[in-house]
């Protein structure tokens, strides 16, 4: 097994029982599965439906608890929230808000990972045209057709520009031309330094764009390694050549018939009807015809390269702070001397007029008498005046 250090995901003996109300046990969606997903890859999940795929993709978001077993993520509990935040995912169903549009919902999500309205905008414009949506970006998602809500849905789990990308059957309900888009794009992610977890029942899927496949079925590891060791047939031997003539070919025979082999099938080439269909769109862009389908654009300048980003980002940081001129405590210019607050003459008679009125307080026969604290009276006085007197002065200056 591959140390877990180095490993983005990682599942010791992972296991999920589902049980009924009374506790009994149900189903078991994945027994004792063992993974190691390394970085930069793009690793496969393959299975029919009911296969254990979409529970183990949930046990490593944290949405499910495993019953048995231990599952890291970058060297954390997938129920760490920074772990999350470096995780994009796009479910099997892709669920959207029907009533906003597709700038509206990236920018919904781009506001769950806090990001600056600069670089949320940025990011929403260079991903819409990456899945082109960039003509349809008014529209509500409701209206969307499968295809276009997939599209929009990878668009989402690349807001964060993540480092671990998760695809729940992503290709379904897409046409052949989405669908071959889709698997370049992810392959140019997997080159970029993303790494990529893929959950696909479509073989062709999972053959052209994965490095490494797990087969399970019942919830269960069949088979796991390279794609192309699985694939690969050691007791065949294919050969390609031009087209030849039938005397080529029986000398051909002969000589393996010499050597103790023989030519089990000869068959003309045949081109896959994918290529074919992809060939006949692709000249029918060159010649520039109308059409109302979506058109896939360049990756996102931002998932290029986000190291080598971030390391310049830093570089150019460290060269502006060494080209500022440091400033000597000595040659900071002084501080501008504190005024001292000057009271509002306004308020301080009325307060001289209200101190009067309330040591000459008047009797019932309308004769007012001093109060029974002269000193303190005459020292509040004494205050009020000497308060007054500084705000004339200061207000004279």
């Amino acid at each position: 097994m591959v140390d877990t250090v180095q490993s983005v995901v990682t599942t010791v003996k992972l296991t999920k029982v589902f049980r009924d109300f009374w506790l009994r046990e149900k189903v078991a969606a994945v027994v004792d599965l063992d993974l190691d997903v390394l970085p930069h890859e793009v690793f496969g999940l393959l299975g029919p439906n009911g296969s254990g795929k979409s529970t183990t993709l949930k046990m490593i978001l944290g949405l499910l608890f495993p019953t048995r077993g231990r599952i890291s993520v970058m060297g954390k509990s997938p129920a760490d929230v920074r772990i999350k935040s470096r995780i994009g995912f796009l479910p099997e169903e892709s669920y959207l808000y029907p009533f906003l549009d597709a700038r509206e919902t990236l920018d919904f999500y781009g506001r769950l990972f806090h990001q600056p309205r600069r670089e949320r905008l940025r990011r929403i414009d260079m991903l819409l045209d990456m899945v082109g949506l960039s003509s349809v970006a008014t529209r509500r998602v409701g209206e969307y057709s499968k295809g276009m809500q997939r599209r929009i849905g990878l668009a989402q789990a690349l807001i964060n520009d993540p480092d671990l990308l998760i695809l729940d059957e992503p290709t379904a309900g897409m046409d052949p031309i989405g669908t071959r888009q889709f698997k370049d794009l992810i392959r140019t992610l997997g080159r970029r330094g993303k790494t990529v977890i893929l959950s696909s029942h479509l073989l062709a899927d999972v053959e052209d764009v994965c490095d490494r496949v797990c087969i399970l079925y019942g919830g269960r590891q069949r088979a796991s390694g390279r794609v192309s060791d699985l694939l690969s047939d050691k007791n065949r031997t294919r050969l390609t050549i031009e087209n030849v003539d039938a005397e080529t070919l029986e000398a051909i025979e002969q000589t393996l018939a010499s050597r103790g082999r023989e030519i089990l099938e000869v068959t003309p080439a045949r081109e896959k009807l994918e290529s074919l269909f992809l060939r006949i769109v692709t000249e029918a862009q060159e010649q520039k015809l109308a059409t109302g389908g979506a058109l896939v654009g360049e990756l996102a300048e931002f998932l290029r390269d986000g190291e080598d980003q971030a390391a310049e980002s830093v570089i150019e940081d460290l060269v502006a702070a060494g080209s500022e001129k440091k400033i000597e405590p000595s040659e900071l210019p002084p501080p501008p001397p504190l005024a001292a607050p000057q009271p509002a003459l306004e308020v301080l008679q009325e307060l001289v007029s209200s101190g009067e009125a309330e040591r000459q307080p008047s009797d019932s026969t309308g004769q007012t008498h001093p109060t029974e604290r002269p000193e303190q009276s005459d020292a509040d006085r004494d205050l009020l005046d000497e308060l007054t007197r500084s705000g004339n002065d200061g207000k004279e200056n």
